[in-house]
């Protein structure tokens, strides 16, 4: 034993002292026991080539189960190996083949020491090992070193008794390996990869799990694919297969229960992270890398000995190739590997956290085992015993929850290697049965049925819808998706498979795999099914249509089902009506659907229905010929009227577009959550996107640009596979501006080539909040060009009045700074005519504070001063800044320095308190220019509270709760709760119970 095994150095002390006492002729039983993989036949062959070196020699057998059939086959192999006693057989008294056998080995020793190396003595034959039993009695006084290894592993179905079970201690010496700590491992991984980065050696040390068999294993496999390519997750990405094959070994080696049990874990472990997005798979594997790094860093700092590290180092060196074993020298008490760290010395520098993390992973070993025993038939007592022993020597490492899962992806992969397909979705079956028995939740049992075959149950059908019912509820569409396909290779009936498929292609829709959706909702529409199931299929392939610009093909679409719902006028209504809310997306055929839609109106009102009715309000209000109380009058009367389920999103979603424009904006709010409160999560429907828009357009209206930024990613989802802006992009835009981003803001608006888009509504605003970050970047021109072609094509589609996109304002402005002021003047008076038909404060007082500018002299000013007086009573607020602004500079012009200086003041801190940068820096250049100064107003603290924020922080303070507050105020709870985040905001508090207090201060 020339050089020590790595981390083996006090098996290597143990073999020295007992080689020299049995060459004194005190011979002695060395027992080497460890874990499959541990390395015990390397150990002995360290120990054979040792006892050689020292002049002893050695008799060697390696034990086999093929041998177990006939007596003494492992002595005989020791012995029968010298060509004088090649003869030598067992009769048919055992007794006396022992003796004869036992005479030979003393003949042995009389010519020379011995050294009998028995390699895996557990698998010798009855006869052999009561023979090696013996023989370690009657050797203590001959110069023979008995030398065994044994398996010593905990498993499934307990193993007879060892082979020192009768012996006294005494007369044998036990030594047990234990697996290699993290930080030998991850030596031994740098000496065959030099380069390799620290988070590609933890994978290694992770995969390998303390078993230098399954890391030379892996090592010899990774050979052709050096960092800093990434381990790889699946053993097919592994060639030759060295891994793969010597996790099989192990599993055999462990017995047919121990793999049944190891595989039932993989393959639940497997299904468990079926469902698991690819950020929590990195995040816990980054946790892992850490865990393993930290280990490591932990024993190195242990070593702390100066000679010690130059004779690591030395050795280190010396360490040829990989298949070497490079010696570094380890106290013993760093062998023993400890779940989640891999060593005793990390355990004691672990983190409160990590404490308390082990102590949950008793009760979740036991829960876990308990599902294992019941899904593979195994004692659960023993099946929790295995976990914890597998735990102990690093395969399996506590996850985030404390419960034990192989320590690698790859050892997952390895251990269900050996299962056919057929067997692993027995496996998943019987998991999600058990799981179901037990009470899991349904996401758990229905993430194992992904991995059955179809079972034609009616429990697993059962699970997999409502699985996917709440999945989409909670708004996991990639779950939910995953659970209707498995259901549908259920046996369905084909009105069952009519509504499953309507569902999946909807959902499939909405996390954006259009492609996949709309085949479906088409199959789905071909199927026989209730009235009301097609209609719903129809509405909902529709939508998706709509969403991939085929606005004429999905109107067809319902016209066709519409013929023949002859027996079924409520259901023919909600398509007439879906019919033309989805035309909006296009102006030609939204002419055609309105033009139909008013006609039977006039001849038969009874065939258009409250939803329709509504849409023909709506249509009068942007065609600029309804005033918004008369709107709001004849859609509240239509909201008090009894709705058929199917007609009451369109009323709400249109009655709460109106009252947007109609500054109802808390009527507004109200009507858009009831209105989304009511949509099935599983079904696609054009209201659904609709109402969302709504919700951008309140907020937008109240200038609450924070929450407009906040909602990013969500812009990013409504936007459809055509690659066209949405209107969510069109208020990030605008917020982007008034917030001062304006870099920001022209990518976002540069991400978007407007040439290729087709004609919808949300290009029309795309293009108006595209032109004033051209005004605002100084592109007069660009913007001017930009607000035309909005105007041209809100024409097109008879959209007239400024309540969507008042164009001919904007325009006006950049008509003045181009110095034409005559076709300012046109369009301003034009927007203000419209305005008044309207008649609401938001857009009239616009009108009035352009036109203002662009009339000026006397009459200027008192168009300026009425735009302020009618905009205090609006809830916009960023318009009544412009307005005070607007004035402001006019009454500077005008020689009424003092009274402008008040108006600018007053809009600069307006514009401070609602966040408009924009507004702001305006305000600051007209005090500068007016030669005044703003007082610096109070950002934080009770002097910074709105009006509307002083008032729910009161109400607050005494104890009301949100719902009470938004019933008090009538307004929505939304609005309650981002009222009072401002509110803490400002104050600098984070409780409810802290408001009383800062509002006294």
């Amino acid at each position: 034993m020339t050089e020590p095994l790595r981390e083996r150095e006090d098996a290597h002390a143990l073999f020295t002292a007992e080689a020299e006492r049995a060459r004194a002729g005190g011979g002695r039983l060395v027992l080497l026991r460890g874990a499959t993989g541990t390395g015990r036949s390397a150990v002995l062959e360290a120990a054979a080539a040792h006892a050689t070196h020292l002049g002893m020699r050695v008799l060697r057998a390696r034990c086999s189960p093929d041998d177990i059939a006939l007596p003494f086959s492992s002595v005989l192999h020791l012995l029968g190996s010298v060509p004088e006693f090649a003869d030598v057989g067992p009769g048919d008294d055992d007794r006396g083949s022992a003796a004869r056998l036992w005479r030979l080995l003393r003949s042995y020793a009389d010519e020379t020491p011995l050294m009998v190396a028995v390699d895996d003595v557990h698998l010798a034959d009855e006869a052999s090992r009561r023979w090696f039993v013996e023989a370690a009695r009657r050797i203590d006084r001959l110069p023979v070193l008995l030398v065994a290894t044994e398996r010593s592993q905990y498993d499934i179905d307990p193993r007879p008794a060892g082979l020192t079970h009768a012996l006294s201690p005494s007369v044998v010496r036990t030594h047990t390996l234990a697996p290699l700590t993290d930080n030998a491992s991850a030596d031994l991984v740098r000496a065959a990869f030099p380069a390799a980065s620290d988070r590609w050696t933890a994978d290694c040390v992770r995969a390998a799990a303390g078993s230098p068999l399954l890391l030379h294993a892996l090592l010899d496999d990774l050979d052709g694919a050096p960092p800093p390519t990434t381990v790889p997750r699946t053993c097919a990405a592994l060639y030759p297969g060295s891994y793969p094959a010597a996790v099989a070994w192990w599993l055999d080696s462990a017995g047919p229960a121990t793999a049944e049990v190891a595989r039932t874990l993989a393959a639940l472990e497997q299904a468990e992270r079926t469902g698991r997005t690819g950020q929590e798979e990195r995040t816990e594997q980054a946790e892992q890398a850490e865990r393993t790094e930290r280990s490591q860093r932990s024993e190195r700092t242990e070593r702390t000995e100066p000679a010690e590290r130059g004779e690591q180092a030395e050795r280190a060196k010396g360490a040829a190739g990989r298949n070497a074993v490079p010696p570094v020298p380890a106290p013993a008490s760093t062998h023993a590997a400890l779940p989640a760290t891999g060593t005793a010395t990390a355990a004691t520098t672990e983190t409160a956290s990590e404490t308390a993390s082990e102590t949950v992973s008793e009760a979740a070993t036991d829960t876990l085992a308990a599902l294992v025993a019941d899904a593979s038939g195994a004692d659960p007592a023993r099946v929790s015993g295995w976990f914890t022993a597998m735990t102990r020597l690093g395969v399996l490492r506590p996850d985030r929850a404390g419960r034990p899962r192989y320590a690698h992806p790859l050892l997952r992969d390895a251990v269900l290697g050996g299962w056919s397909t057929a067997r692993r979705q027995d496996a998943h079956r019987a998991v999600a049965q058990a799981m179901l028995r037990r009470g899991d939740h349904l996401d758990a049992v229905a993430r194992q049925l992904l991995g059955s075959a179809p079972t034609g149950l009616p429990w697993a059908l059962r699970v997999l819808r409502d699985a996917a019912t709440v999945a989409a509820r909670q708004a996991r569409p990639g779950d939910a998706v995953r659970y209707l396909r498995r259901a549908l290779q259920e046996p369905l009936p084909d009105d069952l498979r009519q509504r499953l498929l309507t569902e999946l292609g909807s959902l499939e829709y909405a996390s954006a795999d259009t492609p996949a959706g709309i085949p479906r909702l088409a199959e789905a529409l071909d199927l026989p099914a209730e009235p009301r199931d097609q209609v719903r299929t129809a509405i909902a392939l529709g939508t998706a249509l709509v969403g991939r610009g085929e606005v004429r093909t999905a109107v067809e679409v319902l016209r066709r089902l519409e013929g023949r719902l002859t027996g079924h006028p409520d259901l023919a209504r909600a398509l007439q009506t879906a019919s033309a809310l989805l035309s909006d997306q296009d102006q030609t055929v939204r002419r055609e659907a309105y033009r139909w839609l008013t006609d039977t109106a006039e001849r038969s009102p009874e065939l258009v229905g409250p939803s329709g009715q509504a849409l023909l309000v709506r249509y009068a209000a942007t065609a600029g010929d309804l005033p918004a109380q008369e709107a709001m009058r004849r859609l509240r009367t239509l909201l008090t009227e009894p709705a058929d389920p199917f007609a009451e999103p369109f009323l709400l979603g249109t009655a709460a577009a109106v009252a947007q424009w109609a500054d109802e904006l808390d009527e507004a709010e109200r009507l858009v959550e009831r209105g989304l409160a009511g949509q099935h999560p599983s079904l696609l429907h054009p209201m659904e996107q609709a109402l969302r828009d709504t919700r951008w357009d309140i907020a937008a209206a109240r200038g609450a640009y924070g929450p407009l930024l906040d909602a990013l990613p969500e812009a990013a989802r409504a936007r459809r596979t055509g690659g066209g802006p949405v209107n969510a992009d069109a208020h990030t835009l605008l917020a982007l501006v008034e917030t001062g981003r304006t870099p920001e803001a022209r990518r976002l608006a540069d991400a978007f080539d407007l040439r290729d888009t087709s004609d919808s509504w949300e290009l029309n605003r795309f293009l108006y909040a595209r032109g004033v970050l051209r005004f605002t970047e100084g592109d007069v021109a660009g913007a001017l060009h930009d607000f035309l072609e909005c105007g041209r094509r809100q024409s097109a589609r008879a959209v007239l009045s400024p309540v969507v996109t008042p164009w001919r304002t904007a325009a006006a402005e950049c008509r003045l700074e181009l110095g034409n002021p005559q076709e300012a003047l046109t369009l301003a008076t034009e927007e203000l005519r419209l305005a008044r038909v309207w008649n609401t404060p938001r857009t009239t007082g616009r009108a009035l504070r352009v036109l203002g500018r662009a009339t000026r002299g006397r009459r200027g000013l008192e168009l300026g001063a009425e735009a302020v007086a009618v905009l205090r009573d609006s809830p916009a607020e960023a318009e009544l800044v412009a307005a005070l602004l607007a004035h402001g500079r006019q009454l500077n012009a005008a020689g009424e320095r003092g009274r402008g200086r008040d108006h600018l003041r007053e809009g600069a801190e307006r514009a401070e308190r609602l966040g408009s940068v924009r507004l702001l820096t305006y305000a600051e250049q007209a005090l500068r220019t007016a030669g005044g100064r703003r007082t610096t107003p109070a950002h934080t603290g009770s002097g910074a509270l709105t009006g509307s924020e002083r008032r729910i922080a009161e109400l607050a303070a005494e104890g009301r709760t949100n719902t009470e507050i938004a019933e008090l105020l009538h307004v929505a709870r939304r609005t309650v709760e981002t009222h009072l985040t401002s509110t803490y905001r400002k104050l600098g508090i984070r409780r409810r119970g802290e408001l009383r207090g800062a509002l006294d201060d």
